[in-house]
């Protein structure tokens, strides 16, 4: 082994103890945000999901006789708040009281809607419960977003109906929305809840944002505490507020370096180090796998060839590497959001909203 070689080996070794250590590259991550709806009627399901991390945002029922407490308490938490409006639906169902039906004036609507806000402390936005023939009824719906003009609300569209006329309502008022694409527990069980934020997982690295939807009962909460710490490195938890602040796809934006002109003996075939990387970090969110000791080679070059410049260092921090790490979990312990993954992958498509969202799709989640 020739002196270069044993120097290389020697400074590749320091690089991955210093990488594994102290280097962190920081690349946009695909955006998922969680909303739990129907908070204020289960006071110990409500509880345990105000035990998931705070990213994980909550939508209040106005009338629910816990709804002030958990609202507090989700505020002292740094969590976001939405109100959960009841909207009448096209079936016939229990409604809560205070439920905006189309036929009401926009004065009604608007009463509603203040008085809503008042009972839901530190809500910063607003979703609809149930809804399919609220929120199909574009007048209806105008009444709504003049309502929550004045108020800074943003709107998530749970879309209960294919024909939601919420985006459409909103246009010349102030009022964000946003839309719903997955229902994480349509089917009350863990094993749904497991494929359909696996499903959400899919649409994120596909769309770069996805929200999803559940519900307080006992599956689901016991689902996303196993499955919500497990989620994908590429993966950003966030409420659905911050995706208006932080949209874009990731990795929408590639950063176009200018390549290297380096001296190099005629003795030597290798080509200026920066070239091949950048060839072969195109289109990559992240290092990882058998990719990571190509790149860290790499750089171990560029070190030892004094390349690590300016414009070297704006290349390295626009690629986010995946460190290996010992991984501690015993196999039979793991119930890994990643498991069918790939299958999710394979089915998501680029539909805003799920299949479900073509019918009416209403549900009363709660006693």
């Amino acid at each position: 082994m020739t002196y270069r070689q044993k120097t290389k080996n020697i400074l590749l070794t320091s690089l991955l103890f210093i990488t594994s250590s102290l280097i962190t590259f920081s690349a946009a991550a695909a955006q998922l945000a969680i909303v739990i709806d129907d908070f204020g009627y289960r006071k110990q399901d409500d509880n345990r999901i105000l035990e998931l991390p705070p990213q994980v945002s909550i939508a209040i029922l106005p009338n629910s006789p816990f709804g002030k407490e958990m609202a507090e308490k989700a505020h002292r938490q740094g969590r976001e708040i939405l109100i959960h409006m009841p909207m009448a639906p096209i079936s016939k169902q229990p409604l809560e009281r205070d439920t905006l039906r189309p036929s009401m004036s926009a004065a009604e609507i608007d009463t509603l809607i203040k008085a809503a806000i008042a009972r839901v402390p530190y809500a910063t936005g607003m979703n609809n419960h149930m809804g399919s023939a609220m929120t199909s009824d574009l007048t209806a719906m105008q009444h709504v977003m003049a309502s929550l003009s004045g108020s800074g609300f943003y709107f998530l569209d749970s879309v209960t109906i294919g024909g939601t006329k919420a985006t459409q309502a909103a246009q010349g008022t102030p009022v964000r929305v946003l839309r719903r694409q997955v229902f994480l527990d349509n089917v009350q069980t863990e094993e749904e809840t497991r494929k359909q934020l696996n499903r959400a997982v899919a649409l994120a690295r596909k769309q770069g944002s996805v929200i999803a939807i559940g519900h307080p009962h006992p599956s689901t909460v016991r689902a996303l505490h196993k499955l919500i710490p497990q989620l994908p490195p590429d993966i950003q938890l966030v409420s659905p507020g911050y995706m208006l602040t932080h949209a874009g796809k990731p990795s929408a934006v590639k950063p176009q370096p200018e390549k290297l002109v380096v001296p190099v003996k005629p003795a030597e075939k290798e080509k200026p180090w920066l070239t091949p990387m950048t060839e072969q970090c195109e289109g990559k969110a992240e290092i990882g796998g058998e990719f990571y000791p190509r790149y860290i080679n790499l750089l171990a070059e560029a070190v030892m060839r004094d390349q690590l410049n300016g414009n070297v260092a704006e290349v390295l921090s626009s690629i986010r590497m995946a460190l290996p790490q010992a991984d501690t979990t015993p196999p039979a312990a793991k119930e890994s959001v990643s498991t069918d993954l790939k299958a999710a992958e394979h089915h998501a498509d680029n539909r805003a909203a799920d299949p479900q969202s073509q019918h009416d799709t209403d549900r009363r989640h709660h006693p």
